[in-house]
Parts: structure tokens; sequence; C-alpha cells
């Protein structure tokens, strides 16, 4: 573990360091190694080695310098110095691989498969015709061929370590791309939220300030719950809004629950306070609903009862949920004059409840009732997550 511990960090401080300086930290150590012979041992003839010992290491190691630069040259040099050691007698007996082995490794690593085949062919066939024992000669063949194969084991292991990196960067880019687009759709969401909230309460705070002045000298009581209507409209639209607001904020809080169908008594409550009659009705086993089907679901009825009051002069409303096996429908009538028209061409209130529909893996209707006594909005919401419908 404490060497591990101690590789680790080696490791990085040379990946760190400027490629040449590692390269001729390499060099340095190969030229150490291949005179060491020269270096340690006596010569037989008397007096030092031949310099030309000495010059061969030196010109067979010097390129090694710049093998991540040129590769291929650097191999050629490196061999064509090495076959030049033997041409004198009075130097060590050794064989000086291990300039031309870290350029081998370097070939299988950077060139091309043609050219990096033809290198290791001239390496190991000059070799042959070189060295004068068979078994240097096969220790050689033995040598090089390995220093090729781990050169392109380190170069797969390099390709595949790449590929990796990318295909992690590209999952990264697509859960950002992704992040953003959920953001987005919260963002719209928010946004008809707001809409729904505000023009709900605006509507119905507007309808009872126009009945308060008539119902003061004629119904003071009616006046008080005119304005006691306003008031409260008031307040929920503040609290439904704060809700919104605290989506936004950055630190994580406690948050109060979005409206639900649970809520749909009471919302139906404040269109009957502004003078429509609700006539509410549930057909079916209710069931629990995914909670962006129940935030949808109370959306669009709150959207619903908005345009009836900005719209159609109604006295009367009907909201209708009928439970089905795998859908909730959604009906909401009304007696008034209607809209004049067919589909959600007329308004963002009806363009929102098709979108919200729609964003929960639903459909909307709306239009006016036959004969023109009234608009109707029919909605079909999933029982089912949206992911869940599109399998």
């Amino acid at each position: 573990m404490s060497e591990i511990r101690f590789v680790v960090p080696l490791r990085r401080w040379v990946n760190a360091l400027p490629p040449i300086w590692v390269d001729a930290g390499l060099a340095a150590l190969v030229w150490i190694v291949q005179l060491w012979p020269l270096l340690s041992r006596p010569s037989p003839y008397g007096g030092p080695w031949h310099w030309w010992g000495y010059a061969v290491v030196t010109l067979a190691v010097l390129p090694l310098v710049w093998r991540r630069r040129a590769p291929a040259a650097v191999l050629v040099a490196t061999l064509l110095a090495t076959s030049l050691y033997d041409l004198v007698d009075e130097v060590a007996s050794q064989p000086i691989w291990y300039a031309g082995l870290v350029a081998t490794y370097t070939v299988a690593v950077s060139c091309t498969r043609w050219l990096r085949v033809t290198l290791l062919l001239l390496a190991v066939g000059g070799g042959l015709l070189l060295v004068g024992s068979s078994e240097t000669a096969l220790r050689g063949v033995v040598l090089f061929v390995t220093a090729y194969a781990v050169g392109r084991a380190a170069a797969t292991a390099r390709a595949h370590a790449a590929t990796l990196e990318e295909r992690a960067a590209q999952l990264d880019r697509e859960r950002q791309a992704a992040a953003e687009r959920a953001a987005e759709r919260e963002r719209a969401r928010i946004a008809r939220d707001m809409h729904d909230i505000l023009a709900h309460a605006v509507s119905l705070m507007v309808v009872q300030a126009e009945a308060g002045p008539v119902a003061v000298a004629a119904n003071p009581a009616r006046a008080v719950a005119a304005f006691d209507a306003i008031a409260s409209a008031g307040r929920d639209a503040m609290d439904q809004l704060r809700r919104l607001l605290d989506v936004l904020k950055e630190e994580e809080g406690p948050r109060a629950p979005q409206p639900t169908i649970a809520a749909l008594p009471a919302l139906a409550g404040r269109l009957e306070a502004a003078g429509v009659e609700v006539a509410t009705t549930v057909t079916g086993r209710p069931r629990r609903l995914p909670p962006d089907v129940e935030v949808a679901a109370y959306r669009i009825v709150q959207e619903a009862f908005t345009n009836i009051l900005k719209h159609a002069g109604a006295r009367r409303a009907g909201l209708t949920l009928t439970w089905q096996d795998d859908t909730l429908m959604i009906d909401v009538t009304d007696d008034g004059r209607g809209r004049g028209a067919a589909l959600p061409s007329g308004g963002n209130g009806l363009i929102g409840i098709r979108e919200r529909a729609a964003a929960c893996g639903g459909s909307a209707d709306a239009g006016p009732l036959p004969g023109g006594a009234g608009f109707r909005v029919l909605v079909r919401l999933p029982l089912r997550a949206r992911e869940a419908v599109h399998q």
C-alpha cells in the first residue's frame, strides 16, 4: 500500500513535466546503463577502453531525446549507430540494445500500422545479420518483439482510456443538456402556474368588486360577502405565488404542497362566491395520481373556472370527474354565452389547458355546447406517469 501511495504521486509529477524533459531523463538513464560495462570493468588491452565504444553508445542514445517528435527517424538513427559498435575490437563485449528497445516501443505506440511493422522487420532483420551468435540473435529478436508488443498494448490502453474519457464527456454533456431542458420545462410550468393563479384571482376579484357597489345599497350582507371573497382570493393567490417563488430559490427548505384534486371543492366554492352555481359530480373510484397529473388537474379546472368568470357570463357551471380504468376525465361546462370559438385559438387560457394536458400525456378539447347554450372543456388525463404511458 505504501508503494502505491508513492508511485501515484510520482507518476502525476512525471506527467506534469514537459515531455522533452522526461525523454532527456530517460536518455540519460539509458546512456548510464549502456556505458556501465565500459566504466565498471577494466580493459584487457591495458588502459581505458577505446573511445569508440563511448562515442557509439552516445550516438545511439542521444536521439531518444526526440523520440516522441520523430519516432521512426529516432529508431533508424539508433539502429545505425548500434551497428557501428563492433567495428573496433577494444570495446566492452555487450549488446547495446537498450536505446533500440526504447525506440521500438515508441514506434509501436506512435506510428501507423505499416510503418511500425516495416521498422520492426528492419530492426529484427538487421540484428540477425549483424549478430554472430545464434543465441544472442534469438535473445535480440525476443526483446525487440516484446518491446513492440508492450508498445502496442500501451497504445491500445491509451486509446481505450481516451474513448472512455470521450464517452464520459459526452454523457456529461447529455446530462447538462437534459438538466437545461428540465429547467426550461420547469420555468414554463412555473410561468403557466403564475398565469393560472393570477388570472383566476384577478378575475374573481374583478367580478366581486363589480358586484360590491351594487350590493351595498340593496343587500349589505352580500356586499360584505363580496369583499370577503376579494380578500380570500387575494390571500390564496399570494400563498400560491409564494410557493412558486420558493421553488426558484437556491436554498432548500420546507415547502407547502402544490394544490391537488382534493382542493377542487374549495375552488368551486370561490366560484360560487362570485355568483356562479357549481354542481360537482364524481363517478368511478378515485385513485392516487402522479404529482404532475394532480397539479395539472387542479390548474386545468382553475383555468376553466377563470374562463367562466371572464367570458361566459354564466349563472350555472358543472364539474364532472369521471374515474375510468386508466384515465381521469374532467368535464367543465357552463350555461353562459361561451367564447364563440371551437378550440384554443381564442386565448392563452385554453392554450394553457391543452399544454398542461399534453405535458402529462393526455389531451384536451374545448368548444361551445350544441345550440350555443354554453361552453364545454373536456380533458383526458392518464392515471399513470407520462413515462409509463409512452412505454
